[in-house]
């Protein structure tokens, strides 16, 4: 992994999130978003095939989780905010154009100069104003909040609000209800919003399990340091539109819950998402398949009785990938 952990920050208090939090976002979303399906099938793994369950939160509105945790934020917030702004240059961002696009808002996300067309393009068809800033999400970021106070909009984050959170974790509950006994759950970790709204759903009642890639390990260097750690990753999964860090609220829930980092190579992600389009037609982006790889790969090996859950997160990709 290429690191520059030359910084460990404090693991400041944060808004906890609870089983009750998701309970509510859930209640607050009714209607707002799909309860995206599930799909029983075996995959194949060097000791064979294994039965898995994929958690298909790529039909999600707008191809990505992270649109319950942008209306739920929107909606806890009431009719007071006319504008949000957010620091994005992909999915986040697509979601809070999203949001905000249903709920009658005006939607502003600074972008990194990096931030690929074709997420830009649908941040766009939302009706988001985009403005480019600086050349990483740190800088971009930077500016949003600095747009944020001076027009007095809500700011949003993709994976390090509480509301944010809670409104991802419905994914939790609904694998509660769509899946019999209490499997392991395995998903992408990027910023760890995702990991930690399934950790705040189920909470020690079922194993979580991030999956990261090994160039950009951020839970598991957190974990290590007690704290949160700023990374330099490398790899496909990594550019300057990621997090280089782990969002506290993330680790205040991994820690709480026992959630893992389970590393998988370049090379797994790739194999795993070609398999998925190979074999099932299923076309995700590169972190949708993150999850895929432990398994597909061998990195996580399922007890003989055990199905695991895998969680496809993300759709926006190019179409001509393969």
């Amino acid at each position: 992994m290429s690191e520059r952990a030359t910084t460990v920050y404090p693991h400041r208090p944060v808004g906890r999130v609870e089983r009750s939090h998701v309970r509510s976002a859930r209640r607050r979303l009714a209607g707002q978003i799909r309860k995206t399906p599930v799909f029983h099938t075996s995959i194949a793994s060097p000791s064979g095939p294994v039965p898995v369950t994929m958690k298909l939160e790529h039909l999600q509105h707008g191809g990505t989780f992270k649109v319950r945790g942008s209306l739920n934020a929107l909606l806890e917030s009431g009719g007071g905010v006319d504008e949000v702004v957010i620091a994005s240059g992909g999915n986040a961002g697509i979601a809070a154009a999203l949001a905000a696009a249903r709920l009658g808002k005006s939607c502003t996300v600074v972008v990194p100069e990096t931030a690929p067309h074709t997420k830009v393009a649908a941040m766009w068809s939302h009706g988001a104003e985009v403005l480019w800033h600086g050349t990483s999400y740190a800088e971009a970021l930077r500016h949003a909040t600095e747009l944020a106070t001076e027009r007095g909009a809500l700011l949003l984050h993709g994976y390090d609000l509480p509301e944010v959170v809670a409104g991802i974790g419905v994914v939790g509950l609904e694998l509660e209800e769509q899946v019999r006994g209490r499997p392991p759950v395995l998903a992408a970790v990027g910023g760890g919003g995702l990991v930690a709204g399934i950790a705040a759903a189920v909470g020690r009642r079922q194993r979580v399990i991030g999956v990261e890639p090994d160039g950009a390990a951020i839970l598991r260097a957190a974990l290590a340091a007690e704290g949160p750690v700023d990374i330099i990753g490398s790899g496909i999964t990594v550019d300057s539109l990621g997090p280089t860090r782990i969002g506290d609220i993330a680790l205040d829930l991994a820690r709480r819950h026992g959630v893992r980092s389970l590393l998988v190579s370049d090379d797994a992600i790739s194999a795993a998402r070609e398999y998925l389009w190979r074999e099932f037609r299923i076309l995700v982006e590169v972190s949708g398949a993150t999850a895929l790889a432990a398994v597909h790969s061998g990195a996580y090996v399922p007890a003989p009785d055990e199905r695991p859950v895998i969680v496809l997160c993300g759709a926006n990709t190019d179409v001509a990938v393969f």
